[in-house]
């Protein structure tokens, strides 16, 4: 079962602004960017479900971050369909992340009280995401939906809306700026700041420098 309500797990996203997406087949590896994002200020984690027993993998992490991180909210992405949610909430996810906007995965997060976060690229689809219960949408991805111009031409008419967007957000004040003026309640950030090198590397150190540098610039920015 999550560990925190969905509505702390909102409140941690809009405080940190910074929501990093990731995904490693390798537990210890997982474990060691996780931690290197924690120690660099980072409060929220996305574990994306894209390889052969990412599940498993998400398991022993949860485990993890249970036993020394209890006030870290970890949750999944790249979720697809309900029995997928279902699955990951059996296990401790926090709140699920999805590319669509899938009906059924809304009503199975929802009966849980999990968060659920559809991904979404037009005004129709965040409307019927507010009506299914959604706290935050996801555009995805981002820059290709329309950047942070679609989210102010968005928030005009539909103020109340929390945007987080994912594609195409960098680890700079000159591509996070934009994003937050625009109105964005936060950012998922992949491969910009858990960079392939470093993971191969082991530099672990250099994530989490990155992460807190991040941070930095989001804080000025919120």
């Amino acid at each position: 079962m999550a560990t925190l309500k969905r509505i702390e797990v909102v409140r941690l996203m809009k405080s940190t602004g910074i929501v990093p997406v990731f995904f490693h087949s390798d537990f210890e590896t997982a474990r060691n960017i996780l931690q290197a994002c924690f120690d660099g200020g980072v409060k929220v984690m996305e574990f994306t479900n894209r390889g052969d027993f990412a599940h498993e993998v998400f398991a022993e992490l949860k485990k993890y971050v249970r036993r020394e991180l209890p006030e870290f909210s970890l949750g999944v992405g790249s979720v697809m369909d309900a029995p997928t949610a279902a699955l990951y909430m059996q296990i401790g996810a926090d709140f699920v992340v999805s590319p669509v906007l899938d009906e059924a995965t809304g009503r199975v997060c929802n009966r849980r009280k999990v968060l659920w976060i559809p991904g979404c690229g037009s005004v129709t689809e965040i409307s019927k995401a507010h009506e299914l219960g959604a706290e935050i949408v996801k555009i995805f991805p981002g820059s290709q939906v329309g950047g942070p111009g679609f989210v102010k031409a968005i928030r005009g008419p539909m103020p109340w809306t929390d945007i987080m967007p994912t594609g195409g957000v960098e680890p700079t004040e000159e591509n996070l700026r934009p994003w937050f003026e625009a109105g964005v309640c936060s950012v998922g950030m992949g491969s910009k700041l858990i960079t392939k090198k470093l993971v191969e590397n082991g530099e672990f150190s250099k994530i989490k420098d990155k992460a807190s540098e991040a941070l930095s610039i989001v804080k000025k920015l919120i």
